[in-house]
């Protein structure tokens, strides 16, 4: 027990010092792992024999990670992205194997072993590439939602690989069973002994038999399971049901020889549509997220640094010669599915590493007599530090994307043959309802917007307008800016907004300007850029959901529209007094001058919110709506 314990705080206080370090840094996370388990492990010697044990606890990070995956995708929407899954993440699996395939097959070796190696490397690492999606909110790219497309296709095609290695053993080879990393099998007897008597084609048939049995399961056993728990009425149950439920399908999968990620991948796609799919969701994703970083803790404490001592130039070079074949081949399939360049550059780096899975199909290669052991222990170093390098690319990724600028089509701005009276820059949500009420009131108006979809669309329901950038002088003179009386700034871009705020301005000291504002800091930027009228998009619907909750509290309408006008001119009057005091040079928390104000006049809205209570008047004078010439916040 003390062992135990000993060990927990090792690699506990490994994590704890190198991740947050290499977030710091703008390495990820996933690196902050790998660099502690390479320090406590090889480097130091700390952690040792019991690295490979740890591993297969550690691996149940992967396993819930594939699941809530599984939850994630309905088998409706599995068969809606067939086209990609099948186009971009089958050919991506079906070149890299060939490819690899005939290289190995050129370094002499067996074409079964070349063969079983190529479909090693044609995976890539769903854990450490969706983790880093993640954290640095890629998955809403094009890139991202590709990479997501091609991970997914190769846990899919996992299932077919699993029962294609039996039929690969080589004849003459016997090698002993191995519990090397990640293949979730060890030595431990159960897993062994129910395949190894079985043929070939028998273990392929068990291999298919434990899938139906994980679909047909969960598709009509937990539901009962659930509603039986449900009785208990014990928030612990359902985490306990969730987690047997994970388990029970990762027990099944070892014990017919298979990856239990897979199995509990099939599951989460199976349960996808169930009532219970988010009360899953809630209970393992904690979990998830500490064995998951555990998981890649023990790839780097893991690494056998003396086999990688007796070839290192050969590993090395089998490395990178791994992760540039990958790049380039994902990079053409990129090029071919006409990603923008950024995209492009994303797609090849992020996916270029061998995965997790690597480790499953090794350790079942050699188990299946398919690879030689001793080859076996150099491919999984391979894995590992091709893992090793992969946060590094993401960090190559964010340097030369940087200049990468997409050429954008250059659509010419339409030649503007309306002049009227009220000009709005931007027809978004903001800038249509603007519209329409003018519409309704029989005021003319030109709309301009520099995005040509928006203008397209609009017109598709009868709103005319042009396209072209509303900051460019000669369109707005165009949209006849001298005779304008009113300009409304509803722009989605605040440094654009601002700008033109700014010309108008000086241009027209007479022009009425409305801006829409993004947050308070914009407001105070648009007020010093001139405006008359500043509307905060947010605080007019926020102003209405207050009254609302006063309503459901027990306010009667009157007293809760009291309430709300109480606020508002209180707000108005503070954002007049703030916008003073703001410097845009200093953020506002560093201002003391600003923040000194603000709290005073969070005490004077208590005080006002009081004397609303008694009654009495609040509306003073430096209220009044002609108080300033400029009114931030008047909406």
């Amino acid at each position: 027990m003390q062992g135990i314990l000993a060990d927990a705080v090792i690699y506990l206080l490994a994590a704890v010092i190198a991740v947050p370090i290499c977030v710091r840094f703008g390495l990820g996370s996933v690196l902050g792992y790998l660099l502690a388990g390479i320090i406590i492990g090889p480097v130091l010697g700390i952690v040792g024999a019991e690295t490979q044990d740890l591993q297969h606890i550690a691996e149940f990070g992967v396993v819930m990670m594939l699941f809530l995956i599984g939850l994630e995708l309905d088998p409706r929407a599995l068969w809606g992205m067939r086209a990609r899954l099948a186009g971009l993440g089958g050919l991506q699996i079906s070149i890299t194997m060939g490819v690899v395939t005939a290289a190995a097959m050129a370094l002499d070796l067996e074409w079964s072993v070349a063969l079983s190696i190529g479909m090693i490397f044609a995976l890539s690492s769903t854990a450490i590439v969706l983790q880093t999606f993640t954290e640095k909110g890629l998955m809403r790219t094009t890139g991202g939602r590709s990479g997501f497309t091609v991970l997914l296709a190769q846990d899919i095609a996992v299932i077919p690989m699993l029962a294609f290695i039996p039929l690969l053993a080589l004849p003459g080879l016997h090698n002993a069973a191995s519990g090397d990393h990640g293949g979730g099998h060890g030595d431990e007897g159960p897993v062994m002994h129910l395949i190894d008597s079985l043929p070939a084609w028998g273990v392929t048939l068990v291999t298919i038999g434990a899938v139906v049995a994980v679909v047909l399961g969960g598709h009509y056993l937990t539901r009962p399971i659930f509603r039986f728990i449900h009785m208990a009425k014990l928030r612990e149950m359902y985490t306990a049901v969730s987690l047997l439920f994970v388990v029970g399908v990762a027990a099944l999968m070892l014990t017919v020889g298979l990856s239990p990620a897979l199995g509990t991948f099939l599951a989460g796609v199976v349960l996808a549509n169930s009532e219970f799919r988010h009360e899953l969701e809630a209970d393992i994703e904690p979990f998830k997220g500490l064995l998951l970083g555990l998981f890649f803790i023990t790839v780097g404490a893991g690494i056998n640094f003396a086999v990688f001592m007796s070839a290192p130039v050969t590993i090395i070079g089998l490395t990178f010669g791994l992760i540039t074949v990958k790049g380039l081949i994902l990079y053409g399939l990129a090029m071919a599915a006409r990603l923008p360049r950024k995209d492009r550059l994303l797609f090849a780096l992020s996916l270029a590493q061998a995965g997790e899975f690597g480790f499953v199909l090794t350790s079942f290669s050699v188990q299946q007599n398919a690879v030689p052991a001793e080859l076996g222990q150099a491919l999984l170093l391979v894995i590992a530090f091709s893992m090793l390098l992969t946060p590094v690319l993401f960090i190559v990724y964010e340097h030369v994307s940087k200049s990468l600028v997409d050429p954008t089509p250059t659509t010419p701005h339409d030649d503007i043959d309306e002049k009227q009276p009220v000009i709005i820059a931007g027809i978004g949500r903001f800038g249509q309802v603007v519209n329409r009420m003018m519409q309704m009131a029989q005021v003319r108006t030109v709309v301009l917007d520099n995005d040509l979809s928006t203008i397209q669309l609009m017109r598709r329901f009868g709103v005319k307008g042009f396209f072209g950038d509303p900051t460019r002088p000669e369109l707005l003179h165009a949209a006849g800016f001298e005779q304008a009386k009113v300009l409304v700034v509803a722009m989605d871009d605040p440094k654009e907004a601002i700008k033109l705020v700014e010309y108008a301005r000086r241009e027209r000291p007479d022009l009425h300007i409305v801006a829409r504002a993004y947050d308070r800091v914009h407001t105070y930027a648009l007020y010093r850029a001139g405006a008359d009228d500043i509307v905060r998009e947010m605080f007019d619907s926020s102003l209405r959901a207050g009254r609302y909750v006063l309503e459901n509290m027990g306010y009667t309408e009157y007293e809760a529209n009291e309430a709300e006008q109480a606020f508002f001119k209180h707000d108005r009057h503070a954002l007049l007094e703030l916008a003073k005091l703001w410097n845009p040079d200093l953020p506002l928390a560093e201002n003391d001058a600003y923040v000194a104000r603000a709290r005073d006049l969070n005490k004077d809205l208590e005080t006002a919110l009081l004397r609303h209570e008694t009654g009495e008047d609040i509306t003073d004078a430096e209220d009044a709506p002609d108080a300033a010439p400029s009114q931030p916040g008047s909406g």
